[in-house]
């Protein structure tokens, strides 16, 4: 199984669901709770900066996830903050 990729294993055959937060999503989060907390041009500021370290944690994660439900799920959350700013 070494070096074949699965939905929930990694090349290493591990299976991997989560892993400890990067700098894209440390990022989301901080700006989310500042936007959050905030008001005015400064929510608007937050909201969008949190936005776009969302998009990066998505679209690494579907360019580069470790296994198919990482890409997936970097998929379904690069879809949805793209939809979130269409409409």
């Amino acid at each position: 199984m070494a070096g074949s990729r699965g939905f929930w294993r990694d090349a290493d055959g591990k299976v991997v669901i989560a892993q400890a937060p990067n700098i894209p999503l440390i990022g989301w989060l901080v700006f989310a709770a500042l936007a959050w907390i905030s008001g005015g041009h400064w929510r608007s500021g937050a909201g969008f900066v949190s936005s776009a370290f969302l998009f990066t944690w998505a679209y690494l994660e579907l360019t580069q996830g470790v296994n198919y439900f990482r890409r997936l799920l970097g998929l379904v959350v690069l879809a949805v903050v793209v939809g979130s700013h269409l409409w």
